[in-house]
């Protein structure tokens, strides 16, 4: 699974005019299920972006995680993190898991969050989003699990 995690003083997203998700200071994660996925992945994934330690200490020092803070996550499927771009101008998304997978996984990666005492909020799955957001330093993480054994 792919994530792409922001820091954020506040976040939401809204789908037809309706707010669907909202937090306070936290982590906004774009999540993208991909071909051969499954659920350990999705919990592999929960479980490193719960632990990312880019919270500031008392030190000043990027040193505290999600789950240190007690922030929340706003969690958003977005299957164009699956982007293949080494040839021509319009990206290719084949690498993408199935829609059916795909929101299984982002529903179990949200789960997976919430099993360890995060406040998840969520957009819609397969929806056309709005996503507002305060990136808060700004920080931004890319992380794939199939980068890590």
């Amino acid at each position: 699974m792919r994530a792409l995690i922001q820091r954020v003083s506040d976040a939401s997203v809204t789908v037809d005019g309706r707010v669907t998700g909202k937090i306070g200071p936290g982590l906004l994660v774009l999540v993208c299920a991909m071909q051969g996925d499954d659920v350990q992945a999705a919990e592999k994934l929960a479980a490193r972006v719960a632990k990312l330690r880019i919270f500031r200490d008392e030190n000043d020092k990027m040193n505290r995680s999600l789950l240190d803070t007690g922030g929340a996550a706003l969690v958003v499927s977005q299957f164009t993190l699956a982007a293949d771009t080494r040839s021509g101008n319009r990206p290719g998304f084949s690498t993408a898991a199935a829609p059916e997978q795909g929101e299984r996984l982002y529903l179990h990666f949200a789960q997976s969050l919430r099993s360890m005492g995060i406040a998840v909020e969520t957009g819609e799955f397969g929806a056309d989003m709005q996503v507002a957001l305060t990136n808060s330093g700004p920080v931004t993480i890319w992380m794939d699990t199939a980068d890590r054994a």
